[in-house]
């Protein structure tokens, strides 16, 4: 079975792997010079920044992934649990280290509100309960209509747990009173591409992951994450094109029969798309072809784009932890210019988080150097200019220094910038969005861009825009759906 995935993202990379496995003739088209897609690298004067995914969270989804193969994370890079696992700077002006240790996180909480310990007991209680029912009988499964979500234990478990049509900012209003016990128990959703206004209560799940099952680092960063399973995917005998973008994906009658490129057609019995999904539905496809209109992606509710500056220092930073987060006290005014398109706009004073991988990982800057990932989330669509991006790094860097009382500026000897127009450039991102689709009611499980498409039997897509959703742990889950529907529609036609 020739197989051609468009695209060499996680999602493309666990596809490869799966389907080479199985047998499949496998071929990866990747327009860019390296694999990850997203989780690129950055290398420059000794330095090496993961361009994307910093978070290594869902332990438990990784080494299931890697037992398919009869492997685990540990054969190919060392996994470390941090501690603390971020630290928060509040708008309030104070700041806290949340300690990987659950009992002492539910002391901190103490500190914040009355009673608040036992409140955030509660709360990872009914967290726990609905990652375990999401895990059993919600992530790892299609949906082809509204009786495969509201089915089985689902349907029986699911609103003693909590009302999936809640937002979750409702929910933890019933639990927490004060600003800094809400934010750290929502500031998560953010990395799912949302609000907490208008993200489902469901996903207070995010809460069980960092604050009880962890946050942990792979050795090496992300990068070593790409190179474990791109190394099982060519192990089983896929093959790799890069710098090959595709052009076209041609379709005779209702099925894909080759995937065109600049250097070549590459014939095929079934094609999966994990470049960005509204690229490959506009721009590869005609429009017969096509499930997803140009007006259904324009009224999707997309995920934020970013600002990242990557920062070479030639000198250590005492104030930041591997992880920090540095929240607005007016942070809804913040979402607001995310996802109101009448706010829309360049931050002035917004939220962003800074990762300092070196904190943890010595491969990451050169000797008493500190490597920098300094991330804002912007509006997609927004006009990307010098300017802009020129006022918004300057405020970062004041804020930044002001917050912890050290200086940065005269410390970097490597910068880069990376935003809108650039995740447009390199990634073909619709309106430049870093992460997709937010995960809104309406575009959660059976509402998310389908697995299949609708008009052309053989072509199939997986990656962020897909269910499960958002993050390295839900595009290998993805995968490992569509390669089952594959192998599924396989045995079929024997």
């Amino acid at each position: 079975m020739k197989t051609v995935i468009v695209g060499a993202g996680f999602g493309g990379l666990a596809a490869a792997a799966l389907l080479a496995r199985d047998g499949a003739e496998v071929t990866v088209l990747e327009k860019n010079e390296q694999a990850g897609g997203r989780a690129s690298v950055h290398r420059d004067a000794g330095f090496t920044f993961d361009m994307g995914p910093s978070w290594y969270l869902m332990p438990d989804v990784f080494d299931r992934f890697f037992a398919v193969f009869g492997r685990k994370p540990a054969d190919f890079f060392e996994l470390k649990r941090l501690d603390p696992s971020y630290r928060i700077f509040f708008g309030n002006g104070r700041a806290v280290d949340i300690p990987s240790d659950t009992e002492k996180t539910i002391a901190l909480f103490d500190t914040f509100e009355k009673d608040g310990g036992e409140k955030l007991r509660r709360y990872l209680k009914s967290a726990e309960e609905m990652y375990t029912l999401a895990m059993q009988d919600m992530l790892y499964r299609d949906y082809k209509s509204v009786l495969d979500f509201f089915s089985g234990r689902l349907l029986f478990k699911g609103p003693k747990l909590v009302s999936v049509f809640e937002n979750l900012d409702s929910f933890v209003e019933r639990y927490f009173t004060s600003d800094e016990a809400k934010k750290i128990v929502q500031y998560s959703i953010g990395f799912l591409g949302g609000a907490p206004s208008n993200t489902p209560a469901l996903y207070h799940i995010m809460s069980h992951i960092d604050l009880t099952m962890g946050v942990f680092y792979p050795e090496g960063g992300i990068r070593a994450v790409v190179e474990a399973v791109r190394d099982l995917a060519a192990e089983h005998g896929a093959e790799f094109r890069f710098n090959e973008p595709a052009t076209r994906i041609q379709v005779k009658r209702d099925r894909a029969v080759a995937v065109e490129t600049a250097a070549g057609r590459y014939p095929a019995d079934v094609v999966l798309v994990n470049a960005d999904y509204p690229h490959a539905e506009l721009s590869l496809l005609d429009d017969q072809a096509r499930t997803y209109s140009r007006k259904y992606w324009s009224e999707r509710v997309l995920a934020p784009s970013a600002m990242v500056l990557y920062l070479g220092l030639n000198r250590q930073v005492e104030g930041l932890a591997h992880h920090t987060l540095l929240l607005e006290k007016d942070w809804e005014k913040g979402f607001e210019t995310l996802f109101d398109p009448a706010k829309a706009a360049w931050p002035e004073s917004p939220s962003y988080y800074v990762n300092v991988p070196s904190k943890t990982d010595t491969t990451a800057a050169p000797p008493g150097g500190e490597t920098l990932f300094v991330l804002v989330p912007l509006a997609p669509g927004l006009p990307d200019t010098p300017d802009r991006r020129q006022l918004l790094r300057d405020h970062l860097l004041t804020h930044l220094e002001a917050t912890i009382g050290e200086p940065i500026r005269d410390a970097i000897v490597s910068e880069r910038c990376f935003a809108l127009d650039d995740f447009a450039t390199r990634y073909n991102a619709y309106k430049g969005t870093a992460l997709g689709l937010s995960h809104t009611l309406s575009q959660t499980a059976l509402w998310r861009p389908a697995h299949r498409s609708k008009h052309v039997s053989n072509l199939y897509y997986s990656g962020q825009y897909t269910h499960p959703g958002i993050g390295v742990p839900m595009t290998l889950i993805s995968s490992q759906i569509v390669a089952k529907e594959i192998a599924e529609e396989q045995m079929k036609r024997r």
